[in-house]
């Protein structure tokens, strides 16, 4: 179809012919994915929106799109106010707004395989107080009218060494079936795609810069388990590395299994299990655990192999990101670079490790305004040239077989503002004061995140998005459920107790709206610390993340002694691990800048 009006309009005639007045278009898939495959890109495809998280309510005469304070300026980009209302939430939420707009008596649509069932509780909720109904769909409208919809990829699996993993998937699965003798559970759905991912120590490439391969699991109490993915996807390998105890199934055989458990007490999770899966639990007779899965937290917590392996992929990766920006600080001022051609650019010197496997999302490349945008998506369309005067956000990660990575640094194009140089540093300061945290076992990312936004509270700014996210060992870069964010912030809870072996990411920032963004994330690792006369355990980071952070934007005379101590000792272990990778001129560059601050 010629236009996202056109599609609209398919839509709405689909509608009809299917007897509803409305219908629901997350931005997720059957997993309750955040990052999605191209067949699942059904909010895109109708309203040309790129980012990750959103949600659109299409009725007869109205349609609307959610997003959160990350997309304020995206979604205004990339979809029409002619066609749509913007939404904020958690400001008005989807059911809220069904409850206010939908006609009444109205039947509205939902795939519930693409809701969780708290979420079709409250919107049906919400429509019941004007008489309306809220009907699951047996086939996704949009999926009617689509007309050249990707096919699931097929792409085979691959092994996760245990070596890599440093837990065998036997180890792992005897540990769930402890779990469930402690609740008298029969079995647990795994649907999420990394936890099955981990649990089964298997990897795959169904979802762009998350290696995770489309597939269902139900695990046993007695440590076996039911695994239900295309079966063209299985190779040899994989099959004798699940072994015996892991029968295979094709993935269309799932739906038909859950309704076998009649009087079987089966956990499944409400945040990540689908709607369509209770349901399919209680019309089968079992008795279902609404808990949480047990392979989050497991996951979350990482192992000696997994921490080794993500500071070997960080010390890789820094030097990649760390060539880069050498050539950037050369290449830029002389013209000619755009957004796309640096994030390419810095692809080559990932590609140029012989290890990376994938980026482990779309690179943020973003100069000038488009960097005061949290979560752009450089396109073709919307790339910018890199010009005199602005500053370049760079956002980017790699996929390792051994970790995976997610760091972001900002580089002036030529000389910057006082005001630029201000908030870097105010942003820095907050950096530091994640970095050297110290706090009790029991934490929460929610109690530390003003420690990140004082500098600039102090002079009246903020910004939109977290500080923090988990992130997985060679899965997804957005891993939950530790957070350092604000409580109930946009992007899911951060009151997870952080806990000694957790990976997050360090990300204060500050966004001037048409001018310029800033932002400084490093990786660290939740560990504990050794304190003389303690009477509690208590804990803190330890760096993962090493590149360089560009020192003519830091105004010195804004740092206390700590703080440029921080520094100092900072950049004194980038050149050490990073120096051994470099000679010549990128060694004599790196020396330069990691040089005290002074």
């Amino acid at each position: 179809m010629s236009s996202y009006a056109d599609r609209l309009k398919a839509l709405r005639e689909q509608l009809k012919r299917d007897r509803l007045d409305g219908f629901v278009v997350p931005l997720t898939d059957e997993h309750m994915s955040e990052y999605v495959g191209a067949y699942a890109q059904r909010l895109a495809w109708l309203t040309g929106f790129q980012g990750s998280a959103g949600t659109a309510v299409v009725l007869p005469e109205a349609a609307a799109i959610f997003t959160d304070g990350r997309y304020t300026i995206q979604v205004r980009q990339q979809v029409s106010a002619d066609h749509w209302e913007y939404v904020g939430v958690p400001a008005t939420s989807v059911s809220s707004w069904l409850g206010v707009h939908a006609p009444d008596g109205g039947r509205i649509g939902y795939d519930p395989w693409l809701h969780t069932r708290a979420w079709v509780e409250e919107a049906r909720k919400a429509l019941a107080e004007k008489g309306a109904e809220l009907v699951a769909v047996n086939t996704n409208p949009i999926d009617a009218v689509w007309p050249d919809k990707p096919q699931p990829s097929d792409a085979t699996l691959a092994v996760q060494s245990d070596d890599l993993a440093g837990k065998s998937s036997p180890a792992k699965r005897a540990e769930i079936a402890d779990w469930l003798a402690e609740r008298k559970a029969d079995a647990v759905v795994l649907s999420a795609l990394d936890s099955i991912a981990w649990a089964f120590n298997i990897r795959g490439t169904d979802v762009s810069h998350t290696p995770v391969a489309l597939a269902y699991a139900v695990v046993n109490a007695d440590g076996t388990a039911d695994f239900f993915v295309a079966e063209e996807k299985v190779t040899d390998e994989v099959r004798k590395h699940l072994g015996n105890a892991i029968r295979i199934h094709d993935r269309s055989a799932f739906a038909p299994a859950l309704q076998g458990f009649a009087g079987k007490r089966v956990a499944a999770d409400p945040g990540s299990a689908v709607a369509a899966i209770f349901d399919a639990l209680d019309a089968g007779g079992a008795k279902v655990l609404a808990l949480r899965d047990p392979v989050i937290l497991a996951k979350a917590i990482k192992n000696p192999a997994e921490i080794a392996g993500q500071k070997a992929a960080q010390a890789r990766d820094g030097a990649a990101l760390s060539r880069f920006l050498k050539w950037f600080e050369e290449t830029a001022p002389q013209g000619g670079l755009t957004e796309m051609s640096a994030a390419d650019k810095l692809r080559e010197f990932r590609d140029q490790t012989g290890a990376l496997k994938d980026l482990s999302f779309d690179t943020i490349s973003a100069t000038g305004p488009n960097g005061a945008i949290p979560h752009y998506k450089v396109t073709d369309e919307s790339s910018l040239p890199i010009e005199l005067g602005q500053l370049y956000l760079v956002d980017s990660g790699g996929q390792y077989a051994d970790g995976t990575t997610d760091v972001t640094r900002v580089m002036p194009v030529g000389e910057a503002s006082d005001e630029m140089k201000d908030r870097f540093t105010r942003v820095l300061k907050g950096h530091i004061a994640i970095a050297t945290a110290i706090f009790p076992d029991g934490t929460t990312g929610a109690q530390l995140d003003s420690f990140a936004r004082r500098p600039l509270w102090e002079v009246g700014l903020d910004y939109g998005h977290g500080t923090g996210h988990g992130v997985g060992s060679y899965l997804s870069v957005h891993e939950g459920p530790q957070r350092i964010a604000q409580p109930y912030y946009p992007g899911g809870q951060s009151l997870e107790p952080l806990r000694e072996g957790m990976f997050l990411s360090n990300e204060p920032g500050y966004y001037k709206a048409q001018e310029f963004g800033i932002r400084i994330e490093n990786l660290v690792l939740v560990t504990k610390q050794l304190i003389s006369g303690a009477e509690q355990k208590m804990l803190g980071f330890e760096t993962l993340t090493f590149a360089p952070i560009e020192r003519t934007l830091i105004k010195p005379s804004l740092l206390t002694e700590q703080e440029r101590h921080w520094l100092d000792s900072y950049h004194a272990e980038v050149l050490r691990i990073l120096g051994p990778q470099l000679s010549g001129d990128e060694l004599a560059w790196l020396e330069a800048k990691c040089a005290p601050i002074g």
